[in-house]
């Protein structure tokens, strides 16, 4: 029995080369996001969120970097399972806070705040995190494919 190791944790499940394609396409599209959306965090890492905010500074700047890292690591497919872990945890917070803090829907149908979007998000977390980038990343390339 082997033990545990990074570079294992790392290789990429096989999947066929369409599930590799809606993969990559899904990292592209949603990684996109995060990157644009990390971004503006990025530019004021503790204090996006504004002065009135009750959320820590430090949890702001994880968000932050989580996002315009993850996003990062998803179009590019490198440390995908950490960039994944990242989003995820990121958008459970979000979720959480819309939910239960702010009470706002799961879709607000006058355009206002709901948690539909970071649910979505979280999702495909979920499922980049378990399925992998797929045959086209950083990763495959890196550290190889499972078997």
């Amino acid at each position: 029995m082997t033990g545990f190791s990074v570079r294992n944790a790392l290789r990429v499940s096989g999947h066929s080369t369409a599930a590799s394609i809606a993969l990559l396409l899904l990292r592209l599209i949603a990684g996109s996001a995060f990157i644009l959306h990390g971004w503006q965090k990025v530019q004021n890492p503790v204090g996006w969120m504004g002065p009135a905010s009750s959320i820590p500074g430090v949890l702001q700047f994880l968000a932050a970097i989580s996002e315009f890292g993850g996003g990062i690591g998803w179009v590019s497919g490198f440390l995908t399972p950490l960039a994944s872990l990242g989003i995820a945890s990121t958008m459970t917070i979000a979720v959480s806070l819309h939910l239960i803090v702010l009470k706002d829907p799961f879709v607000n149908l006058t355009g206002g705040h709901s948690y539909e979007l970071a649910l979505v998000y979280l999702g495909i977390a979920l499922l980049v995190l378990v399925l992998g980038p797929g045959k086209f990343s950083l990763d495959r390339k890196l550290f190889g494919e499972r078997i």
